[in-house]
C-alpha cells in the first residue's frame, strides 16, 4: 500500500512553506511516528512525521518552496527492511562490552550507565575528540567531564546501523589539519557561495524593512545602576535556586519593572490598528531570543500576574523550545511589548527595532563598572544602558520619556516593584 505524506498546515492563514531538511534518504525504511523532514514556515520550524512503517520515496527536495497539503513523499507499507536513524547519531546497545580479563579484575560498568574512566588525566583531546565549548558547558551542568564522555563512546558497542550511518556520510567527513585551522580559517580563495534564505528569515526581513517604512520609530536612552539587583541576587540566589529549581537571572527583574511601569504608562502598551488606538488591560512580554533559524520572540503571557520565580521558569521553557525549533505559532502569537537583551553578545548601546504591531521595545544591554556621583561622591558601580525604541505615531517624548525613568526607578529601588511602582513608605503612610 502506497501512502503519500503531505504538508501539514503550520497556521492559520499560511499557504506555502519551504522544506528545510530530509532526516532521512530516498529508500530508507522508516518506522511509523518517526521524524523524516522538517518544514520552515514564517513564523515556526515544524516536523513531519511518517504515517506508517516503510520504504520512502522523495518527490521533494530540501529547500524548495511547496504548497500546504502538498504530497512531499511516499511511504511502500509492503516494503520491509531495517530502519536507519533519521539523524547522524550513535546509538547505545543494551548489552555492555565484557573487558578482557586482567590480572587484576576491575569493575565492570553496566550497561544502563555511562561507565566511568579511572584516570583523570585521561582527557577528549588524549583520543582525538573535539569538544565544542557549548558541548562544555552542557557536561558542565550534568556533572560530568571529558572523562566521562570519553569512556562512554569506548565501551559502546559498534553496530550495523553505526557502519551504514558512517558508510552513508563518509563523503561529507573533512579531515581538517590542525595546523591550517591555528594558521587561518580563511582558504585563500577568490570563491563565493550562495545560500536560499529560509521561509523564517525571509519574513523576518520583510517585517523589519515594513517596521523601518511604516513607523515613526524613535529611541530613548537612560543608564540603570545595577548594585540593589546584584545585592538581591547575592543575597537570595542560593535560597531561591534551593525552593524554585532554577537560577534568579536578571531577565526576570526587567520583566516584573516593565509590567510595573505599563500601568502608568499605558499608552506605551497600546497598539495602532487602522485608525484606533487599541489599549490592553494586560501585560504579554515577547522576550527575544537568537535561535539558530533566525530571531525568535516567544510570549509571557499575563506576565503582570506572574512572580520573579514563575517568570524565570517560563523564560527558560520557551527559550528551550526556541532553540530546538519546538515552539508553536501560538507561544509567539500576539504580544504588547517586547524585551531584546543584546548584553549577552556583549552590546554596549544600541537602538532596537519595533516588532510589529507592537509600539514599544525595551532593549537591554552588557553590564559594566563605571564611574558615578553618588551624594556628591565618585563611585564605581555596574552600569547598564538601556534603550526604548517606539512608535511616535502613538506614544509621545513624554511617555515614552516617563516610562523608562519608571523602570529605572524600580530596578534601583526593587521594593517598589512590591507596591506598584509607589514608595513604599507611602504606601505605608496611606499617602
Amino acid at each position: 500500500m502506497i501512502i503519500e505524506v503531505k504538508v501539514p498546515s503550520p497556521g492559520e492563514s499560511i499557504t506555502e512553506v519551504q522544506l528545510a531538511n530530509w532526516l532521512v534518504k530516498d529508500g530508507d525504511f522508516v518506522e511509523k511516528d518517526s521524524e523524516i523532514a522538517e518544514i520552515d514556515s514564517d513564523k515556526a520550524t515544524l516536523s513531519i512525521s511518517a504515517e506508517e512503517s516503510g520504504k520512502i520515496k522523495i518527490l521533494v527536495n530540501a529547500g524548495e518552496t511547496v504548497n500546504v497539503g502538498a504530497v512531499v513523499c511516499t511511504i511502500n507499507t509492503e516494503e520491509k527492511g531495517e530502519a536507519r536513524p533519521s539523524k547522524p547519531a550513535v546509538q547505545e546497545e543494551k548489552k555492555a562490552v565484557q573487558p578482557e580479563p586482567k590480572p587484576e579484575a576491575k569493575a565492570v560498568p553496566a550497561a544502563n550507565e555511562p561507565p566511568k574512566i579511572q584516570t583523570a588525566e585521561a582527557k577528549a583531546s588524549d583520543v582525538g575528540l573535539h569538544i565544542s565549548p557549548l558541548a562544555k558547558k552542557l557536561l558542565e551542568a550534568n556533572n560530568l567531564s571529558e572523562a566521562d564522555l570519553v569512556s562512554f563512546y569506548k565501551h559502546l558497542r559498534i553496530g550495523k546501523n553505526e557502519v551504514v550511518q558512517f558508510l552513508g556520510d563518509r563523503e561529507n567527513i573533512k579531515q581538517v589539519k590542525p595546523e591550517s585551522v591555528a594558521a587561518s580559517s580563511w582558504d585563500n580563495t577568490r570563491e563565493s557561495s550562495r545560500k536560499k534564505m529560509t521561509t523564517l528569515r525571509l519574513k523576518l526581513a520583510e517585517r523589519l524593512v515594513s517596521v523601518k517604512n511604516q513607523t515613526a520609530m524613535l529611541t530613548t536612552f537612560n543608564e540603570v545602576n545595577m548594585t540593589p539587583i546584584y545585592k538581591i541576587r547575592e543575597k537570595y540566589k542560593e535560597a531561591f535556586k534551593e525552593k524554585f529549581g532554577i537560577s534568579l537571572g536578571f531577565m526576570s527583574f526587567f520583566t516584573k519593572a516593565v509590567t510595573e511601569a505599563l500601568q502608568h504608562f499605558p499608552q506605551v502598551n497600546a497598539q495602532i490598528d487602522g485608525d484606533e488606538m487599541v489599549y490592553y488591560n494586560y501585560a504579554d512580554i515577547g522576550i527575544a531570543v537568537s535561535a539558530p533559524k533566525g530571531l525568535m520572540v516567544p510570549i509571557i503571557r499575563n506576565a503582570e500576574t506572574l512572580k520573579l520565580h514563575e517568570i524565570e521558569l517560563e523564560i527558560k521553557n520557551l527559550a528551550t523550545k526556541a532553540r530546538n525549533g519546538k515552539l508553536t505559532i501560538e507561544e509567539m502569537t500576539g504580544g504588547t511589548f517586547t524585551i531584546t537583551n543584546g548584553g549577552v553578545f556583549g552590546s554596549m548601546l544600541s537602538t532596537p527595532i519595533l516588532n510589529p504591531p507592537q509600539s514599544a521595545i525595551l532593549g537591554m544591554h552588557n553590564i559594566v563598572e563605571r564611574p558615578i556621583a553618588v551624594n556628591g561622591k565618585v563611585e564605581i558601580h555596574p552600569i547598564m544602558y538601556v534603550a526604548l525604541s517606539y512608535d511616535h505615531r502613538i506614544i509621545d517624548g513624554r511617555e515614552s520619556v516617563g516610562f523608562l525613568v519608571k523602570v529605572k526607578e524600580m530596578l534601583e529601588d526593587p521594593a517598589k516593584m512590591l507596591y506598584g511602582g509607589n514608595d513604599p513608605a507611602k504606601v505605608l503612610l496611606n499617602l
